[in-house]
């Protein structure tokens, strides 16, 4: 079956004719100061691509808060309000970050009077000690590498409205869990969730992370460019970490680099593109908008789901 018979497609200029507003109050320099790494966004992807979707996502909001309140009347019960959480799921070094961020101020600039609030699941893996007792530190990423309850009880934590909920976060300075540092997240309107793992289909749970999301984006690309991608940052985080003995990559920025490299193609090979063919590609069809990206990271193609 066509994977994209349950989507429609557009190309970049189709897409911003929907919503061609020229007003994106961000500079370029806004921008460099959000973008990951070896990400890259420009003014233009802002008003062609991002500015539509945020529309979108308005829109999808505004019908989420009438719902609500449509609800609250058939019930007989005063409104409460609820958070819309919205998902955003990809390989590792797709760029889902930058995305992430980009529509989170974004939607605070569209919104002023909402609370967006981002969160990453990064922070719901295992920690390392926990990995390397469960003899799956080669697995690090896979979905039994997450705890998957507790990301769980976070999301219907949020989704209840309860006043003041933590979520652990993690360091790739370190390359751990940091839980002695969690995020706060008090009372959203918008929550922002971005993972590789936000559409997957975790074993032994009655609910699925997704159940919990109102609205789901998936980041797309070729794997040999996302590969690429991957050993771009991988040199660029070598020479961040040269002088800091502390940070996780600093022994192999002091080693031989043409090493370092193998070690990080070996790496892609072993665990991330096996990661991405076989849990993180199969959500794709799950997501309510697929973003493409080609060469440079530019967005070339967009899929809206049908109905």
């Amino acid at each position: 079956m066509d994977e994209w018979m349950n989507y429609e497609q557009f190309d970049r200029q189709t897409w911003h004719s929907f919503f061609p507003t020229d007003s994106v109050r961000l500079t370029q320099g806004n921008l460099d100061e959000i973008k990951s790494l070896n990400d890259r966004i420009s003014i233009e992807d802002v008003q062609d691509v991002y500015l539509p979707l945020i529309k979108l996502i308005q829109l999808r909001y505004q019908n989420f808060l009438e719902w609500q309140m449509q609800k609250a009347n058939f019930l007989q019960r005063s409104t409460v309000r609820v958070p819309y959480i919205i998902g955003i799921a990809g390989s590792v070094a797709v760029g889902k970050s930058t995305i992430a961020r980009l529509i989170s101020i974004l939607l605070n600039k569209m919104l002023p009077d909402k609370r967006v609030e981002l969160m990453t699941t990064d922070g719901f893996l295992y920690p390392n000690v926990e990995l390397e007792r469960r003899g799956i530190m080669d697995r690090k990423g896979f979905p039994e590498s997450y705890d998957m309850e507790k990301l769980l009880k976070f999301l219907n934590d949020v989704k209840a409205g309860e006043p003041v909920v933590k979520a652990p976060t993690y360091s790739h300075q370190v390359y751990d869990v940091q839980l002695d540092k969690p995020l706060v997240i008090d009372r959203p309107d918008i929550l922002i969730v971005e993972g590789i793992n936000t559409l997957q289909l975790p074993s032994n749970q009655q609910l699925y992370v997704s159940d919990y999301f109102d609205w789901s984006l998936y980041v797309d690309a070729d794997s040999d460019l996302i590969e690429h991608w991957y050993l771009q940052r991988f040199g660029m985080l070598l020479e961040t970490a040269f002088t800091d003995p502390s940070n996780y990559y600093y022994p192999y920025s002091q080693g031989d680099r043409q090493e370092a490299f193998e070690m990080a193609k070996d790496v892609w090979q072993r665990v991330d593109l096996p990661n991405l063919r076989e849990f993180i590609l199969p959500t794709k069809s799950r997501a309510d908008v697929i973003l493409h990206k080609t060469t440079g990271h530019v967005v070339d193609k967009l899929y809206l789901r049908r109905g």
